[in-house]
């Protein structure tokens, strides 16, 4: 059956082209950005026009198996559903630079359906995902380039003062700069411990509350981190970066290099 288009989603995108390919060719995000969408991805195959993925949806069960075919210079990219649920359908991206860090980006479904009815309830349900997505992409990237941002250099002191320890407790979490990083302050069973708040994998946030057994989770792909070792706790095999020691020091709470 041939395609009919169904739904046009267009927005202006407040990333740069390099954020927008780095995010399209990202598949591993998919469950993590955007678990509310998304139950499991896994990678099949890759190739020079993008890669090929088996993807779960929440309250599906079966998978679809998509393909990506992206434009050398990201000015446009299609996602085609080989199988599973909605086989045969594309959704086809046009992207245009506005300024360096603002993208014009025109997003529209393609289905095998010729229903008229039909068409429009699968297009209103495709823009109301589309919108959230790329709500949920654009934080990223923005978040993306500010973490790529040369940082002031500075001097790591051998202690720093956080404040007495009642007060630093009542701000828990607790973020501060030492040195040229930038760290947490947390309570783990009882005991303050200090973290790096930048996912080594992406620089993405460490910002959530560590779980019972003190792990952090990044939220653009999941990765998990041991709060007071630095170490990975998903066996993917990435560590933290070394963070100063927090003692507490006549009621107040010092970091130490």
């Amino acid at each position: 059956m041939a395609l009919n288009l169904a739904g046009t989603y267009v927005r202006e995108v407040q990333a740069s082209l390099a954020r927008i390919r780095e995010n399209v060719l990202d598949w591993e995000h998919l469950p993590a950005l955007h678990g509310g969408s998304f139950a499991a991805c896994e990678l099949v195959d890759s190739d020079a026009d993008g890669w090929r993925i088996r993807l779960t949806g929440q309250g599906r069960a079966a998978p679809q198996v998509q393909k990506l075919y992206i434009a050398y210079d990201t000015s446009a990219y299609r996602v085609v559903t080989e199988s599973g649920p909605g086989a045969g359908s594309e959704i086809r991206v046009a992207v245009t630079a506005r300024a360096p860090h603002l993208s014009h980006v025109v997003v529209e479904y393609h289905v095998p359906e010729a229903d008229p009815r039909k068409l429009a309830a699968i297009g209103k349900a495709f823009v109301a995902i589309y919108e959230t997505l790329w709500d949920e992409d654009e934080a990223m990237m923005r978040a993306r380039e500010a973490a790529l941002a040369p940082r002031k250099k500075a001097a790591t002191p051998a202690l720093l003062f956080l404040g007495e320890e009642a007060d630093v407790r009542q701000q828990l979490p607790l973020a501060f700069d030492f040195g040229a990083g930038r760290f947490r302050v947390v309570d783990i069973a009882g005991t303050l411990a200090a973290h790096s708040i930048t996912c080594p994998h992406w620089l993405g946030p460490l910002i959530g509350a560590p779980d019972a057994a003190g792990v952090v989770t990044c939220p653009w792909h999941g990765y998990r981190f041991d709060v007071a070792t630095g170490c990975s706790a998903d066996g993917r095999g990435l560590r933290l970066a070394p963070a100063p020691t927090i003692r507490i020091e006549r009621g107040r709470v010092v970091a130490c290099a």
